[in-house]
């Protein structure tokens, strides 16, 4: 039969106490003193274990979480790289007021966490539109129809439920891609119909800018390689570019 590192592990502890008393008995002679603290440490045994196992459950916990959210960090990657940062540069590019907040969204590497919170609390106080008479409605509806597997795949991960934005995001997007799919014809759409798409895509716009600064954020802290290229395909930045020329 073999015994398990926990039944030597608990053996060991136990001679030691044994060995410990031995000790204290050899120089004091007190058996009476060695009992009164061996009651005293038992009476409190009890508390001792609650606090030890709530303290490792939360250390656990906290360790779980954080696995969780770097599984759900690399989804968020894998979003952006498959049709985010797409999807966020058709939108932003239909927006009249870009300007207003385009030079902010040029992250760089010199970024601190300070300049990050700045430039989130200037895009809650930002009126995002979308010119629908600029969009291509037929481009767009192709676009996210080819892109819907992908979508339905990806909402089917329960680490989504650590991340209300991100999960906000998904779904917004993913009705947007089944408004643009119950229609058969996306040509000549009447006024108010167009108001009401003009609405999700706002919706859409507003929170893909968001999570795209927070992944950014992410990147820059945790992964500096993947980081670099976010920055080189930066859709807010003109002189961007995936090659690196010097």
């Amino acid at each position: 039969m073999k015994v398990g590192w926990e039944v030597k592990l608990g053996v060991l502890l136990v001679l030691l106490s044994a060995l410990i008393s031995l000790v204290q008995f050899l120089i004091f002679h007190d058996t009476q003193q060695i009992f009164i603290y061996l009651l005293a440490n038992i009476a409190f045994l009890p508390i001792q274990v609650l606090f030890v196992t709530l303290l490792i459950n939360r250390l656990l916990e906290s360790r779980e979480r954080m696995e969780r959210l770097k599984k759900l960090n690399l989804v968020i990657g894998v979003f952006f790289a498959e049709m985010g940062t797409h999807l966020l540069t058709y939108l932003s590019d239909l927006d009249p007021k870009l300007e207003m907040i385009k030079a902010d969204l040029v992250v760089t590497k010199d970024w601190t966490g300070e300049e990050f919170d700045r430039v989130n609390v200037k895009l809650r106080g930002y009126d995002y539109g979308v010119d629908m008479k600029k969009v291509d409605l037929p481009y767009l509806k192709s676009f996210l129809m080819e892109k819907r597997r992908f979508l339905m795949r990806l909402s089917e991960n329960p680490n989504l439920l650590e991340h209300e934005s991100f999960t906000d995001l998904l779904t917004a997007v993913f009705h947007l891609t089944e408004e643009m799919a119950v229609r058969k014809n996306v040509t000549d759409l009447p006024a108010k119909d167009m108001e009401h798409l003009s609405a999700d895509l706002k919706r859409v716009y507003t929170l893909i800018v968001a999570e795209w600064l927070n992944y950014m954020r992410h990147l820059k802290d945790s992964y500096p390689h993947m980081f670099s290229l976010a920055m080189r395909t930066n859709p807010f930045d003109q002189t961007a570019s995936p090659i690196i020329k010097s």
